[in-house]
């Protein structure tokens, strides 16, 4: 049974825009322009510099499995993994759509969104 979108998630100054983004299927980041860095996860204070001169951007959806584990026993069974996204950050996240024994690290994926146990939209990621 799946809920509906949690409306904390929406309201939170300083992720509610990536989460009404992700409802949309975009995948935003947060970047500094003192730095020029992006950061993950999700907050006011860019942690390279510690300036508050940031704003979000549109994720290009692509990266690479940075690491990840196979978790058979679970039902359904799982990906759970790292990925590094092209813009340099890398966040928790599934694999999904894909036989995990042909998984490697380094491997291309792009994004995905799949519906949380609460009908949240989650950012997750398939072989590219």
């Amino acid at each position: 049974m799946t809920h509906p979108p949690h409306p904390a998630l929406f309201d939170n100054p300083e992720t509610g825009a990536f989460w009404q983004a992700a409802a949309q299927g975009r995948l935003l980041l947060k970047s500094c322009r003192a730095c020029g860095s992006a950061h993950w996860y999700p907050r006011a204070i860019c942690p390279h510099c510690g300036s508050a001169d940031t704003h979000w951007q549109d994720s290009t959806g692509q990266g690479v499995i940075y690491t990840f584990s196979v978790l058979r026993k679970a039902k359904p069974m799982t990906v759970p993994a790292y990925v590094t996204l092209d813009e340099g950050i890398s966040l928790f996240t599934n694999i999904v759509d894909c036989d995990p024994d042909s998984l490697r690290i380094g491997q291309r994926v792009a994004l995905r969104f799949i519906d949380g146990m609460d009908g949240t939209r989650l950012p997750a990621f398939a072989p590219a």
